[in-house]
């Protein structure tokens, strides 16, 4: 897991003491806040105002009362929470004074000088967000806030009260196991997806739709090219359900992360060149977990059916019996191209575009139809085509290919270790020496690679690296 700033965490303060120090609208805001939370709101201001009063006459929840006094040390004492809308060495004492009698403090508008801070908060009650940004930036949290509240529907709260009340209805109709679990998921989809509040009919609809399950299932999920913001919704929710994630060497840990916490993570990648797990062994254990019942997400970079071996590993499923899905991904050519701005189908310069695997199973380059790839109408994308290219390149040029044609490699393509090369064909296997060979590596050859608005984009980028 990655460091943290901060420690996200919810206090529950239905029914007990809070107290606020100050007036102004910091400490208005606060105590409606918590008093909202259900908490008893005492609220320390010599001077307090009529906006105050007006919410000490109506609170949201809980309720507020107003003491026309300062602070003292002796007013923190027992309470759960303590807030100061104060300034100077008034905030400090404050701060010192909760801190001394073993009370969380705040002091608003003062980074670093309470304990905890208040994030910006989505409120879906009981369904409740909070966005921290340790008190760096926070127009970027209120931005985050405003890109969540548009995905969450106001009634999102309801279906969270109605699971609340119908898990005793589920507990006895389903035993712990994969059928429980499966209708879970089931309504959290339901959930995110509905726009108006739930009734019965809904958990009803949920059992009818719930089929009896002897053993897990697998799910080959596209992990995109690297960018883990090219991850589509599908793959997320996979991720996020899954008991297992299978995972190939060049998914990044950036994504893994977004998995469930809970799931077992297994490394089953192959690496160029180095040690590899056989794909027999992979085959054996993917099917083995999820004939435990397990839910088996086979993460793969890129796109699990464009040179992903994903017909060997539903093979397996299927003759297990085991249900195999797919959830497709952006596969590296495409998510090369977009990183870059370049159109592999420039209408002026290319016909055709094709996928072209540079690695047979011998581990050499495959036999393929040079004719067809040296044709100069076509733009051509090898995949694992570094380590053979000196092998596939003779083939090529006999075949017909000028040696002049723009060329491009790139490795690690929408990744922060991304570094491309445009060159030409004759310059390819210099160009290709110079990059990480860690990283998966492309290679994309055509009169498109060779636009005018391309080459000019990719020279001013190849500069700047």
């Amino acid at each position: 897991m990655s460091p943290l700033a901060l420690l996200p965490v919810f206090f529950d303060l239905r029914g007990k003491r809070a107290v606020v120090a100050g007036d102004g609208e910091g400490a208005i805001w606060k105590a409606e806040l918590l008093a909202a939370s259900g908490a008893h709101v005492d609220v320390f201001s010599p001077d307090p105002s009529s906006d105050l009063q007006a919410l000490a006459n109506e609170p949201p929840a809980g309720c507020v009362t107003i003491v026309a006094r300062a602070w003292t040390a002796s007013d923190i004492a027992g309470a759960a929470i303590a807030v100061a809308a104060l300034d100077g060495d008034d905030a400090h004492a404050f701060a010192a004074a909760a801190s001394k009698a073993g009370v969380p403090v705040n002091v608003v508008d003062t980074p670093g000088v309470g304990t905890f801070n208040f994030g910006t908060i989505i409120n879906r009650s009981p369904i409740a967000i909070g966005i921290s940004t340790d008190g760096a930036a926070p127009v970027l949290a209120q931005t985050i806030r405003g890109k969540i509240e548009a995905l969450l529907h106001p009634t999102l709260g309801s279906w969270a009260l109605a699971a609340k009340d119908w898990r005793d209805v589920v507990k006895a109709r389903l035993p712990m196991g994969a059928a429980r679990r499966d209708l879970w998921r089931r309504f959290a989809d339901a959930a995110l997806a509905a726009r108006q509040r739930p009734d019965r009919s809904a958990l009803e609809q949920l059992f009818a739709d719930t089929a009896p399950s002897k053993g897990g299932s697998v799910v080959l999920v596209g992990a995109g090219p690297g960018d883990p913001e090219l991850l589509t919704l599908k793959a997320l929710r996979a991720l996020q359900s899954a008991d297992v994630i299978m995972y190939d060497r060049l998914v990044g840990t950036d994504i893994l992360e977004l998995g469930r916490r809970e799931a077992l993570r297994i490394l089953v990648g192959k690496t160029g060149g180095g040690k590899s797990c056989r794909q027999s062994d992979i085959n054996e254990r993917m099917v083995s977990l999820a004939l435990e019942g397990k839910r088996v997400v086979r993460l793969k970079g890129g796109d699990p059916m464009v040179f992903g071996r994903a017909n060997e590993e539903i093979a397996a499923c299927r003759e297990a019996g085991i249900p195999v899905t797919s959830v497709p991904g952006i596969t590296a050519a495409l998510g090369a191209a977009s990183q870059l701005c370049l159109s592999l189908t420039d209408r002026r310069r290319a016909r055709r575009l094709q996928f072209v695997t540079g690695h047979s199973e011998s581990g050499h380059a495959p036999e393929h139809d040079w004719v067809q790839l040296a044709d100069p109408w076509t733009t051509t994308v090898f995949y694992m085509g570094a380590r053979t290219l000196h092998e596939m390149l003779p083939k090529l040029l006999a075949a017909g290919l000028d040696a002049g044609t723009p060329a491009l490699a790139i490795a690690g393509a929408t990744t922060d270790q991304s570094r491309h090369i445009v060159t030409t064909v004759a310059g390819l296997k210099a160009a290709i020496a110079t990059l990480d060979h860690g990283q998966p590596c492309l290679i994309i050859m055509g009169r498109a690679v060779g636009t005018e608005s391309a080459a000019a984009f990719l020279a001013d980028r190849n500069a700047a690296q």
